[in-house]
């Protein structure tokens, strides 16, 4: 099993695992977050989100979410990739989150194709033909 790590801006990742968790009827193993805030040094950082991949990882590698590329959390990310063991995928969205643990009992490449196609297609321009509904008036 895939595990699942969140990096992101202040409580975005407890956000987004908290609905999760909604959404698949109960927490999931191997799926925590990491909190950056404004006044963190992201060296700084590096070793204890280090320790915290080390603990996700079961032997299939470790997905790093981030909600951003090119801020913090990103630039934290970037430190940690290690192809087969540590990959990573920036702009985390709820639909992405989702896909990933759905499948993350594939290969560590397909979990993140697969966060990546749901993270696309969770972005929809909802319209009144979308939802095919008939305006009321």
């Amino acid at each position: 099993m895939i595990g699942i790590l969140i990096i992101a801006h202040g409580a975005l990742g407890d956000s987004l695992i908290h609905c999760a968790s909604h959404v698949f009827g109960g927490p999931q193993p191997r799926l925590q977050q990491f909190g950056v805030a404004v006044q963190d040094d992201p060296v700084a950082l590096l070793p204890q989100v280090r320790e915290i991949i080390a603990g996700l990882d079961g032997g299939g590698g470790v997905l790093v979410l981030t909600d951003m590329y090119g801020a913090t959390p990103s630039n934290i990310a970037c430190r940690l990739i290690e192809p087969g063991r540590v990959d990573c995928v920036a702009g985390v969205n709820l639909p992405m989150l989702v896909r990933a643990i759905t499948y993350r009992n594939d290969a560590l490449e397909t979990v993140a194709e697969k966060a990546l196609s749901g993270g696309r297609n969770g972005v929809v321009h909802v319209t009144m033909e979308v939802c095919n509904v008939t305006a009321r008036h």
